[in-house]
């Protein structure tokens, strides 16, 4: 039920001709008394909406010793409430022809509906019976630990890559609470228990923590009205709980991981640097970081891609990734497979090799242009789906952002130089900042 964060997305700007007709045209923005914010996205293609419902709490928000109990908790949030048993919110939505799921982050949690516009309101009625109104007793929770841990065997504990992503994030972020995974170790999952979950509920389940976005054919005052009899009717309960998390210190040795497997058929090379995020780097930073990301690994023309595979031929495939959103400093991947007969070594000292050079000679302005084009051009595209914008708003607004940053990106993507991104190559690919990951099978006498 985890997701893997995703790139701030632009939304197009209220300006822009034609823009109300358009999705994501001219969002309203709102906070109630109690303190939730209401984000509307206006989407005129279809009569339908998609309701989601963000809370500012995710994995890294576990307590110590607890952790997956964002992501527990997230299962048992479907287990019912007082007024509604277990099953009556999920069997309604799919009498309606709807869709609903939830997931986990690091730094989320949220939950949605995609249903037929007259529905809304049924929908915000159930979802703020669950905000302030979940029965949860050892009958429901036990049994559903059960089915987390079985969750955890079946996505990380029988799979190497996975074993081994999971190790080089824990060297990566050894301090703070990104290193520990979002599912969370098997040994504190076993632990977790009933008061562990509505402790958690009810510190991070309230209104002035939480997001509703609902993107889709609805008037702006429409939602408002209804948010306002629904979700309005929850009192405040606190401050918004503020997050003090641990942070990393400065890195200044590269870290080696190397993961024997019997299983492994395929051997693989992963290599992280710990990186600002959208929320901590300066500016133009993130936005050259995404740039950097696309042209060293996003894609065949890339240069990881060229220089690895097509030109060297000591790889099947390579690719970068900048996991921009996230409230602290977050990840760049590279990664690559080794073709048959290459040793990972020698793949690892030849990526090396490509990050020196990409750094030591002038940018293809060309280049750097088709890439912000290519970037610009994949967002607007994809906000053909409704449930794309309403997560990329949640998110970005989930992490720290504003509305504003979001409509801005296309702009601050523009104005990203060749020196901005050899800037960022230079500053942050530096090996002692990085923690590499070898795959490999077991040797077998």
């Amino acid at each position: 039920m985890s997701a893997p964060l995703l790139a701030i997305q632009p939304s197009l700007t209220p300006g822009d001709a034609n823009s109300a007709a358009r999705p994501g045209g001219s969002v309203s923005h709102a906070t109630l008394d109690n303190g939730l914010e209401v984000v509307v996205i206006p989407d005129t293609r279809t009569p339908v909406v998609t309701h989601m419902i963000w809370y500012k709490n995710g994995s890294a928000d576990d307590p110590l010793g607890k952790s997956g109990i964002a992501h527990f908790l997230e299962h048992l949030m479907f287990k019912g409430t007082k007024k509604h048993p277990q099953g009556e919110f999920s069997n309604l939505v799919a009498e309606l022809g709807g869709q609903e799921n939830a997931f986990t982050s690091y730094d989320y949690t949220a939950y949605f509906q995609r249903i037929g516009k007259e529905h809304l309101g049924a929908l915000m009625a159930f979802e703020a019976d669950r905000m302030c109104n979940l029965l949860l007793t050892d009958e429901v929770v036990a049994p559903e630990r059960d089915v987390v841990l079985e969750e955890r065997r079946m996505r990380t504990d029988s799979d190497p890559a996975a074993q081994l992503d999971e190790a080089v994030q824990a060297a990566l972020f050894a301090h703070h609470p990104y290193g520990t995974p979002i599912i969370g170790w098997n040994h504190e999952i076993e632990n977790l228990g009933r008061q562990d979950a509505l402790d958690y509920y009810n510190r991070f389940y309230t209104p002035e923590n939480a997001i509703l976005i609902v993107a889709g054919d609805i008037e702006a005052e429409d939602v408002l009205k209804s948010a306002q009899e629904t979700y309005g009717k929850i009192p405040a309960r606190a401050e918004s709980p503020q997050r003090r998390r641990t942070q990393e210190p400065p890195h200044r040795a590269h870290r080696l991981v190397t993961l024997l497997d019997e299983k492994v058929e395929q051997p693989a090379h992963e290599r992280v640097f710990k990186v600002p995020s959208y929320r901590t780097a300066q500016p133009g930073e993130a936005e050259a970081l995404e740039i950097l990301a696309h042209m060293l690994g996003g894609g065949p023309t890339s240069v990881l891609y060229e220089t690895l595979v097509v030109d060297q031929k000591i790889a099947v495939s390579a690719g970068a990734y900048y996991a921009g959103s996230a409230v602290d400093d977050t990840r760049f991947w590279i990664f690559a497979t080794p073709a048959p007969g290459v040793n990972l070594e020698h793949l690892d000292q030849s990526m090396d090799g490509v990050i020196k050079n990409f750094i030591e000679h002038p940018l293809d302005v060309e280049r750097l242009q088709r890439t912000k084009t290519r970037l610009i051009a994949d967002a607007i595209y994809a906000q053909d789906s409704q449930a794309s914008l309403a997560r990329w708003y949640g998110e970005s607004l989930a992490t720290g952002l504003s509305i504003a940053d979001v409509q801005a990106w296309p702009a601050r993507m523009e104005a990203v130089t060749a020196q901005d991104v050899l800037a960022a190559a230079k500053n942050w690919l530096d090996k002692r900042r990085a923690v590499t990951g070898f795959l490999l099978p077991e040797a077998t006498s």
